[in-house]
C-alpha cells in the first residue's frame, strides 16, 4: 500500500475544503444554464458534464495535496489503494442541479484505515460550509450542535420515496411514507442526502433517512453529524453497521428527541431487500 503524506484530520479537512471551493465556481456558473443530461441507473438518476469535470478538479487538488491517496468518486469509481481514501460526490443532488433547484452540494470525506476522520459538505449557492475533523463540527467556521424534537413536533428531510425505493420495497415504500406523514410534523423530499445530513447537523432539521445509499452519499455528512452531537443508525440487510460509508440504509437524527419507531421500521425494511450481486 502506498504511504500517505499526512493523516492529520485537521489538515485533511482543510484540503477537502480547498478542493470543494476550487470546483465550486464552475458549478455556480453552470447552474441554471442549458446543459445536456445523461442517465445512469434509470431516468431518475441523472449526470451532467459538470459532475464529471468537478470530480476531476476535486481529485487533482486532493491528490496534489496528499500524493498517493486513493480516490473513490461517484463518477469515476475507485483508483489505487492507500491508507488515505477520499470519498467524493462532486454534485450530490444532480437532479436538482440540472433542473435549477438550489438544493445540491459538494461532499468530500477523508477515510484513514477504514475510518472517516474528516468531512466537508459545501453548499455553493447558499455559501455554507459544513465541516468536521476530530473536534467540533462547524458551520462557516463557527461550532454547531445538532438538536432534535420528538417525532410529532419535528421535521424529516428525505429523498423518499423515489422510483428506486419503490422498486426495492414495493408497497412497503408507501406504507412507510404514510407512517412518516402521520408521525412527523413536516416531511420534505429534497433530493440531496448529503445536504440533508448537514442540515440535521446544523439543527435546521430533526432527522433524515435513506435506502440503498453509496459511500459518497453519507460519508462526509454522517461524520459531520456525529461531531455535531447527532446520531447515525446505519444498516446493511438489517444488521447494524457502525461505519456509515459501509451502510446501505440509515436513519440520522439530531441530539434529543425520540425517533425509535422510524429507526425500527427502516431496520426491518433493510432486512427485506438485498443489493444486486
Amino acid at each position: 500500500m502506498t504511504p500517505d503524506t499526512n493523516d492529520d484530520p485537521n489538515e485533511l479537512v482543510r484540503l477537502a475544503e480547498n478542493a470543494a471551493r476550487t470546483a465550486a465556481p464552475a458549478l455556480i456558473a453552470g447552474f441554471r444554464s442549458e446543459m445536456d443530461i445523461s442517465f445512469k441507473r434509470d431516468a431518475h438518476d441523472v449526470v451532467t458534464k459538470y459532475d464529471r469535470e468537478a470530480e476531476r478538479v476535486i481529485s487533482e487538488v486532493l491528490q496534489s495535496g496528499a500524493p498517493g491517496s486513493q480516490i473513490l468518486g461517484e463518477e469515476t469509481g475507485s483508483s489505487g489503494e492507500a491508507r488515505l481514501r477520499w470519498i467524493i460526490d462532486p454534485i450530490d443532488g444532480t437532479a436538482n442541479f440540472a433542473r435549477g433547484l438550489a438544493y445540491w452540494c459538494v461532499s468530500i470525506a477523508a477515510e484513514v484505515d477504514g475510518e472517516v476522520v474528516a468531512g466537508v459538505v459545501l453548499d455553493p449557492m447558499a455559501d455554507h460550509l459544513f465541516a468536521a475533523a476530530d473536534g467540533e463540527a462547524t458551520l462557516d467556521g463557527t461550532p454547531m450542535r445538532s438538536a432534535s424534537a420528538s417525532d410529532d413536533r419535528s421535521t424529516l428531510l428525505t429523498s423518499f420515496p423515489n422510483q428506486h425505493d419503490v422498486d426495492l420495497l414495493g408497497d412497503a415504500a408507501f406504507e412507510l411514507l404514510a407512517q412518516i406523514t402521520n408521525d412527523y410534523q413536516h416531511h420534505h423530499s429534497t433530493g440531496s442526502g448529503a445536504l440533508n445530513l448537514a442540515h440535521v447537523a446544523a439543527g435546521w432539521s430533526d432527522a433524515t433517512m435513506g435506502f440503498d445509499t453509496s459511500p459518497w452519499d453519507v460519508a462526509a455528512g454522517a461524520h459531520i453529524l456525529r461531531r455535531a452531537g447527532g446520531n447515525y443508525a446505519g444498516f446493511r440487510e438489517g444488521v447494524a453497521v457502525d461505519r456509515p460509508q459501509e451502510s446501505l440504509d440509515y436513519v440520522a437524527t439530531g441530539a434529543g428527541g425520540d425517533h425509535s419507531a422510524l429507526i425500527a421500521r427502516v431496520r426491518e425494511l433493510s432486512s427485506r431487500w438485498f443489493p444486486a450481486a
